[in-house]
């Protein structure tokens, strides 16, 4: 793998880990549904890169899994923890700073040019 792809695709992960948190916080999930959502959102991701991620946000205590049936198949169906709400309730905080700075004409200067100190915009 090139490294560009690899820092896109790590670039996006974060993305969609929020994606899986959201959808997780309305109904419970299930991976082939999930690689669906994520398709629609022009994210191209299999079962190999989606699964690992999904069983690592449950060891990281986001989600939990649970049988269950979906599509008159049993399925592992993962739900949203309290762990995973807060995450996501300060996704959305950083997720909304993000969109404002992406969307400026002018992003604050932090580089060279910058008065040490100021968080003045240049004009």
């Amino acid at each position: 793998m090139s490294p560009v792809k690899s820092h896109k695709r790590e670039l996006f992960y974060g993305l969609i880990r929020i994606h899986v948190l959201l959808h997780a916080s309305h109904e419970p999930i299930f991976g082939l549904a999930m690689m669906e959502e994520l398709a629609h959102h022009g994210y191209r991701i299999g079962p190999g890169t989606l699964y690992p991620l999904l069983h690592g946000m449950e060891s990281s205590g986001l989600l939990r899994t649970l049988p269950g049936q979906a599509g008159g198949r049993a399925r592992r169906l993962y739900r949203i923890t309290p762990a995973g709400r807060e995450a996501l309730r300060k996704a959305r905080v950083k997720v909304d700073e993000l969109h404002h700075e992406l969307h400026e004409k002018r992003p604050r200067r932090i580089g060279i040019g910058r008065a040490s100190g100021s968080d003045q915009r240049e004009s």
